[in-house]
């Protein structure tokens, strides 16, 4: 071989051995490229597989989750509708107490007053006629509340 005569042939030859240098590195950089790409690609269809395996399963819970919540909403109305039937009965029991002491209770005691006065009133000659005017007494209380309470639910 000869022997580079200038300084620039020199440089010249250094210069092609790093251009071979480079181009067995890009060969060799290729196909490590192409693998890469390849390797890429697989993990993208691997994870596109994990994302919808994961979609389902989120859908699955979230199915499960609107089953729970509407279960507990009604389980909660259920409670609510019940213990507002109690109160309003509690109520109305109270209510129907306070009216049968305002406006029955007075009108009994002013119908029964003067009856007890007729029975205190009365000569007691016999056991029948006391017997019949206790009977008279308790038909016409009987008679007296019913027409009361009759005239107060017809008047509601």
């Amino acid at each position: 071989m000869n022997h580079p005569g200038s300084a620039r042939e020199v440089l010249i030859a250094e210069a092609l051995g790093d251009l071979a240098r480079l181009l067995e590195r890009a060969e060799a950089l290729q196909s490590a490229m192409l693998e890469s790409r390849q390797a890429l690609l697989d993990a993208h269809a691997q994870l596109a597989d994990q994302l919808a395996t994961f979609e389902i399963r989120v859908a699955a819970l979230m199915e499960k989750a609107k089953v729970q919540a509407v279960k507990h909403i009604l389980a909660r109305t259920d409670e609510a509708a019940r213990q507002s039937v109690r109160v309003q009965t509690i109520a109305m029991s109270d209510a129907a107490k306070e009216l049968f002491k305002a406006e029955i209770n007075p009108a009994l005691q002013r119908i029964a007053g003067p009856l007890r006065q007729l029975v205190h009133r009365v000569d007691r000659p016999c056991r029948r006629w006391q017997f019949c005017l206790g009977h008279a007494t308790t038909a016409a209380v009987a008679s007296s509340v019913s027409w009361a309470l009759a005239a107060y639910l017809w008047a509601r």
